[in-house]
């Protein structure tokens, strides 16, 4: 197995704790669903978020989900870029596998699938 980093990002309407929460855990899970991971595979977990988000952490709702009590997580600002995708959450998933690079699903949703439009395409 080697370590791999599983990109994704996506975005908010508002700064609401619910909202944030929320659309936190969709994103994990669809990282989740389309890698084919569990929790026991994932070294960490670095979370950010665009600065005009700070009505609570994200990593409280990954914190929530079952199985993941013991994941390393951090949280921290993305860097303020001028122009650059507002309210948005990103993901940066570390985990083991014996997947190649070129395998890795990276997920963008919502507004954030403008980061990265050849990433962006739905993996039905």
């Amino acid at each position: 197995m080697v370590n791999r980093g599983i990109r994704g990002a996506t975005t908010v309407t508002r700064n609401e704790e619910t909202e944030i929460l929320q659309e936190t855990v969709v994103l994990l899970r669809e990282i989740v669903d389309r890698n084919d991971v569990i929790a026991e595979d994932i070294c960490s977990v670095w979370i950010t978020m665009t600065a005009d988000l700070d009505a609570t952490f994200p990593a409280r709702a990954i914190r929530e989900m079952a199985g993941w009590e013991m994941v390393p997580l951090m949280c921290s600002t993305e860097i303020p870029v001028k122009g650059s995708l507002p309210q948005c959450i990103r993901l940066m998933v570390q985990v083991n596998t014996n997947k190649s690079q070129r395998e890795i699903q990276h997920v963008y949703l919502n507004e954030a699938q403008k980061l990265r439009p050849d990433l962006s395409q739905s993996k039905a």
